[in-house]
């Protein structure tokens, strides 16, 4: 299995584009993301867990009701959530762009991200859709990625290559989120196209599996957001022996989905709002699978935490803490802990009491931009690992503001 380019369109079959329609203010930022599959394809979602969802997750887990999907647009700028006419205007988006790729608008996932309770109008995608069309093509996934981002500060692709049987394959995938993100499936939006010959049902079934130990991990700032999903949809243009059951096949496609989402978890969680560092908080040794992902997203989660590492002070009094409320099941005296970068590797905390350690050291290793929270529970076999960044003044700043 090899990292390759394009995005969303390094799978065969597949075009991307992405273009100003009007929605955002600024001419220059593109707002409008298109990709179209010239197959039908298999297609699965997850999507937020809050119970105020925006219009177009409604819209879109009917048109996939049936398993398959030819295109996914997507807007930034405006979240089509909480507005009276909501799911018009998303059928309405669908119904333009199936007339424009000569599709049935059953065929579309609709998505829109940006800010909640704000009116939207169905005159820029009039407008902007048929020249999103026009300019499909095979390397416009970059364009593309660049057209969901809101508070994002970079685009977000990734794509890899691999086998399955004598078939090369490829998936690739593009994702936005920097804000609004916490763990259960809200997260982001998340665009995924393999070439894979695979199921609809085993589709879902990979996708609902993997995200349990990828973006459900990932925290930002502790709100679910109310319009974030993943979506996959895989065209089958690779030629593999359809996948239509667990097997090696499966588990080979299984791993190659997993690269791609935890890259897009390292990615997201790096480029947090106002975020300077990625953590990566890894726990081992837990007593369940369950208590494993627990402590891990309670470590991740911690807002004081978080500003510790901010401050690059090695205070790992506030691990122990979010152990502690976190509500797993652990053994306060067996606890491990260690700060590690890529300037070393230090130990804090042995057995749950304090060590003398080097403050100076400790400070070195918590001023790089990648931050590993190591926890050792000494109590089982399970472990499990979750990413999110710290907390800076900046979060404060880009939120006050967001709306005006």
């Amino acid at each position: 299995m090899k990292i390759i380019s394009g995005g969303v369109c390094a799978a065969k079959g597949f075009k991307a584009s992405g273009v100003h329609c009007g929605i955002r203010k600024n001419k220059f930022k593109k707002d409008l993301a298109l990709i179209y599959s010239e197959k039908k394809a298999a297609a699965a979602a997850v999507y937020t867990t809050n119970s105020v969802k925006g219009a177009p997750l409604t819209v879109t887990k009917e048109h996939i009701s049936d398993g398959f999907a030819k295109a996914i647009i997507c807007n930034s700028g405006n979240a089509n959530t909480c507005n009276l006419n909501g799911i018009e205007i998303a059928e309405s988006i669908c119904n333009i762009a199936a007339r424009e790729l000569f599709a049935d608008s059953k065929d579309i996932i609709v998505a829109s991200t940006g800010v909640i309770g704000q009116t939207l109008e169905i005159e820029p995608f009039e407008r902007g859709i048929p020249d999103a069309v026009r300019k499909l093509s095979e390397s416009g996934n970059t364009d593309s990625a660049n057209a969901i981002m809101t508070t994002d500060t970079v685009p977000k692709e990734i794509a890899v290559e691999f086998m399955l049987g004598d078939k090369v394959c490829r998936i690739g995938a593009m994702a936005k989120g920097s804000g609004m993100i916490h763990p259960n499936m809200a997260t982001m939006l998340v665009f995924i196209t393999t070439d894979v010959n695979i199921s609809s049902e085993m589709l879902g079934k990979a996708l609902s599996t993997d995200i349990r130990e990828t973006f459900n991990m990932v925290s930002i700032d502790g709100d679910t957001s109310t319009n974030d999903m993943v979506a996959v949809l895989a065209n089958g243009e690779s030629g593999n022996e359809i996948i239509t059951a667990d097997g090696d096949d499966f588990k080979v496609f299984m791993k190659a989905l997993n690269t791609v989402t935890v890259s897009l978890c390292r990615m997201i969680a790096g480029d947090g709002e106002g975020a300077t560092k990625l953590l990566e908080c890894k726990v081992a040794r837990a007593r369940s699978s369950e208590d494993a992902k627990t402590v891990a997203k309670s470590v991740i989660c911690s807002s004081l935490l978080k500003a510790a590492m901010f401050g690059a002070d090695a205070n790992w009094g506030r691990v122990l803490c979010a152990i502690g409320y976190s509500g797993a099941d652990v053994n306060v005296d067996k606890i491990d802990v260690a700060f590690k970068s890529d300037k070393g590797i230090i130990d804090v905390c042995k057995n749950g009491r304090g060590i003398y350690f080097s403050e100076e050291k400790a400070k070195e290793i918590l001023l790089e931009k990648e931050i590993d929270i190591l926890v050792n529970l000494n109590d089982g076999e399970y472990e499990s690992t979750a990413w999110g960044c710290d907390l800076t003044y900046d979060y404060v700043k880009i939120n006050g503001d967001y709306r005006t």
